[in-house]
């Protein structure tokens, strides 16, 4: 016979029972959970690196608890294409970024930082310019494993670039590969896969990634395919061949059967402009057709790369050391600057980056004000800055339109980029300039284009700042707010986001961003950096732990 407790007793018992206590609790914050949802109002419990629970308001314990009503609660948002590979051997904090809630720095655009031959690691020590570091590592793996151990801020991982595959096996020779070449890099391919990287890249404008044939992509993608990977790339042209390159990329996602993206998407060059509309209907076809193509972008105007893009295409064969040894020849200087066509009008281009002392002078400067300076004609001043710096030079190009930004932000299948480092506003770093995209791209999102201009949803930007990259990636546990997964959080002000970097004072941290955590640990408290370096070298889907 079974006996019913009175309800006074079992109330008694359920009141008696010791409350779970976290280690920290986020009470009663507005919850975006990364799903693109409505909010909800709720407090997060937090133990050791996990999400331990997501409940009702005010109604968690914890031996921490961090009051947070009015801001928004939020996964810690993705960076699809950073440049910090370098910037985080320098200062892991990854401030510029970690300042825009970013938890997460997705390298390896076309190059990454293994699988190095020793010949690439010699040029990687003799190529430093402000930042000096050593060398440790060979493989992909090792390299993020480095990080990981040396102390950062953010999570990191990589994608393996084709580029540096084919220097690894052949060079910089501007050929096909052959068949025990191509093996060679499949082979490589495979083991950067099995010790984590998330896919292949490419960045089709550079030496010696470009010398890569369809053909040859597809082969690379298939391997990474096999490992449940993406294919990524800067395709070959972002302007007059936009339309043939997207064609490429599309090519290779078919044939080698892997989910694809399109690196910070633009149509450039204003004659180009009207071709974006055109471009997204092809990618929406292809998703139609079955494909899993997706794009990044980044919230600006204007793209950042070296001024050498300027020059025609025999100059920069070979990569920068060869370029820089042709232009030594008085022939070849010449021939080039009468040859010069430039891709971005010359009033567009700013210079923000030199390798020499002197030519800083000219940083914050357009070309043709460089170039009355040394009274010289546009294409004499480009090509003699590049001999004079020995480097490519980086610039500025103001070669997009703001309506395309907001065309492209409103695709539900764009995530976020910085194409650019993660810096510290102070010391080494602020030797140079850079794009503001290094401060603010991702806060724009919020404040900019939520917010202010109201082209997509919080909840909206929050989804293509998290899960979305997230899945696209195949990563476990991460992008969403979610009980078991990985405690990477943002509080952010709404109210109060916003970024402050400009292309004439870039330096500047956004603001808004009130607390971080990254695998449950305060990396961001209160608006300041804890100068705690959590963050993990994050496998992608085909990694093989060793036995």
């Amino acid at each position: 016979m079974k006996f019913a407790l009175p309800l006074s007793l079992l109330l008694c018992l359920m009141a008696c029972q010791p409350k779970t206590t976290y280690e920290i609790v986020l009470k009663n914050g507005t919850i975006y959970d990364g799903s693109g949802e409505e909010p909800f109002l709720g407090d997060v419990g937090i133990n050791a690196d996990t999400i331990a629970v997501i409940a009702e308001p005010n109604t968690l314990s914890g031996k921490e608890t961090i009051y947070v009503e009015g801001r928004a609660v939020a996964p810690g948002f993705i960076n699809m294409l950073s440049w910090a590979n370098v910037s985080l051997l320098e200062d892991g904090r990854s401030q510029s970024d970690i300042r825009q809630g970013v938890t997460l720095e997705v390298m390896g655009e076309g190059r990454s930082m293994g699988p190095l031959n020793p010949k690439m690691k010699q040029e990687m020590l003799e190529g430093q310019v402000d930042i000096k570091f050593d060398v440790p590592w060979t493989t992909l793996g090792e390299y993020l494993q480095h990080l990981e151990d040396k102390g950062v801020s953010t999570n990191v991982t990589s994608f393996v670039g084709n580029g540096t595959l084919r220097q690894h096996v052949i060079g910089y020779e501007n050929r096909p590969a052959t068949a025990e070449e191509l093996e060679a890099m499949k082979q490589l391919t495979a083991q950067a896969m099995e010790e984590g990287a998330v896919g292949l890249s490419s960045s089709l404008l550079y030496a010696p990634s470009m010398y890569a044939s369809t053909e040859e992509l597809i082969e690379l993608a298939k391997v990474a395919s096999a490992y449940d990977g993406m294919y990524i790339s800067h395709i070959r042209n972002e302007g007059d061949r936009l339309l043939e390159s997207l064609d490429e990329l599309i090519r290779i996602a078919k044939e080698a059967d892997i989910r694809s993206e399109v690196y910070h998407l633009k149509a450039s060059a204003k004659r180009n402009w009207h071709k974006l509309d055109q471009a997204i209907a092809k990618i929406d076809s292809a998703r139609n057709a079955g494909l899993a193509i997706t794009a990044d972008i980044y919230t600006y105007n204007a793209s950042s790369t070296g001024l050498h893009v300027q020059l025609p295409d025999w100059v920069r064969e070979g990569g920068i050391a060869a370029m820089l040894e042709r232009l030594k020849d008085p022939a070849n200087r010449k021939r080039a600057i009468d040859e010069l066509e430039f891709r971005n009008a010359p009033e567009t281009i700013l210079l923000v980056g030199f390798k020499s002392e002197p030519l800083r002078k000219h940083i914050g400067k357009y070309l043709p004000e460089v170039a009355a300076e040394m009274g010289k004609s546009v294409e004499e001043a480009l090509v003699d800055l590049i001999i004079e710096d020995g480097s490519r030079i980086q610039v500025v190009y103001f070669s997009m339109s703001e309506e395309n930004i907001k065309k492209k932000l409103a695709q539900p299948w764009v995530s976020f980029c910085s194409d650019a480092g993660s810096y510290t506003n102070e010391g080494v770093f602020t030797k140079q300039s850079t794009h503001p995209r290094a401060y603010g791209s991702f806060i724009r999102v919020l404040g900019k284009f939520s917010r202010d201009e109201k082209v997509i949803s919080l909840e909206e930007g929050i989804r293509k700042l998290t899960s979305l990259p997230a899945e696209n990636l195949k990563l476990k546990g991460r992008g969403r707010l979610q009980e078991g997964h990985y405690a990477d959080i943002v509080v952010f002000d709404p109210e109060k986001v916003n970024d402050k970097a400009t292309f004439t004072d870039p330096h500047q941290y956004a603001e808004g961003v009130v607390h971080v955590f990254v695998n449950g640990v305060h990396v961001l408290k209160n608006g300041e950096h804890t100068g705690a370096t959590p963050g993990r070298f994050v496998k992608g889907p085909g990694f093989k732990p060793v036995d």
